[in-house]
């Protein structure tokens, strides 16, 4: 028999990681953050991390384990993840993966085959150039015109991701998204998903850059540009780009905040596009719903 696992995942600001940290405390769990952003040092604010506090002694893994300057693939996240699990599942806890980037949870939860293609520095500084002269919108266009489904994989928002992509549709001559085949299923898993419907997480998705901007978010941006190259591609997640933006005087704050929460709000719709293609999702409205839901699945 498979062993067992519990996803949590949702959009940008659904209350993702609230739910997995009651839920986990609940059923003896650790947590497995599947999460792009919050595995770089320093992007804490901008990636709504949450704190030593709020994580209330549950464990959490997979956060905070690169620079902002060093790359980090699907592949990697993929071992890593596993190999975690593995030995969350030997101590007798239950693994909880959770967040909202859904290539990370596909590639565990169908144990994708990944393609090994070895990076082309050429390649990419020519993209990246592409990219400074015409945009990073344009670069997503090319590579959707390539690799149509690639839309609903890629984060339009992550040139780095972007950059991959065309990489790998480019040097072997077929999509991106056509290379990733499902493999054999490691684990039994429960796929637990929040939405809680536009309005909602319109508001939610406000709230929280508001806080962002209280807390720190623009401190915590020009302590990182000090260190590291302020052109790293990692900064064009949202919420540093806009303020670097403001930093540069190409904005306003009041401008590079509204900017955030559009680009927050398109990045939110993206992930539900991506995640409604999984009829496995169970979408629940409360943590009692998922309680019941957990408790039969763990039987």
């Amino acid at each position: 028999m498979l062993k067992k696992i519990i996803v949590i995942l949702g959009p940008t600001a659904s209350g993702k990681s609230d739910l997995a940290i009651k839920l986990a405390k609940k059923f003896g769990g650790e947590i497995v953050s599947a999460d792009s952003r919050q595995i770089y040092k320093g992007l804490d604010i901008g990636t709504a991390k949450v704190t030593k506090k709020e994580r209330e002694g549950i464990s959490h893994y997979l956060i905070n384990i690169r620079k902002p300057n060093q790359l980090y693939s699907v592949g990697q996240f993929k071992k890593e993840a596993i190999k975690i699990i593995h030995k969350i599942i030997k101590k007798g806890g239950i693994p909880f993966l959770v967040g909202g980037t859904g290539l990370y949870i596909k590639a565990v939860v169908d144990n994708l085959k990944i393609p090994e293609v070895k990076s082309d520095l050429k390649l990419r500084k020519d993209l990246e150039l592409k990219i400074k002269q015409k945009g990073l919108k344009s670069a997503f266009e090319e590579l959707i015109k390539i690799d149509p489904e690639a839309a609903y994989i890629v984060d339009p928002y992550n040139p780095r991701r972007i950059i991959r992509a065309l990489e790998v549709a480019i040097k072997t001559k077929r999509p991106f998204s056509e290379l990733r085949k499902k493999g054999e299923p490691i684990f039994e898993v429960l796929q637990i998903g929040l939405n809680p419907g536009e309005k909602s997480l319109k508001g939610r998705i406000e709230k929280r850059i508001n806080q962002m901007i209280k807390e720190g978010l623009v401190k915590e941006v020009k302590n990182l540009i000090k260190i590291y190259d302020k052109k790293l591609s990692t900064f064009d997640a949202i919420g540093y780009r806009e303020i670097i933006d403001y930093l540069n005087k190409k904005s306003s704050l009041k401008e590079a905040v509204e900017k955030i929460k559009r680009n927050t709000w398109g990045y939110a719709r993206k992930q539900m596009s991506w995640f409604r293609k999984d009829p496995r999702i169970h979408w629940m409205k409360s943590q009692g719903q998922s309680e019941t839901l957990i408790k039969k699945f763990l039987k």
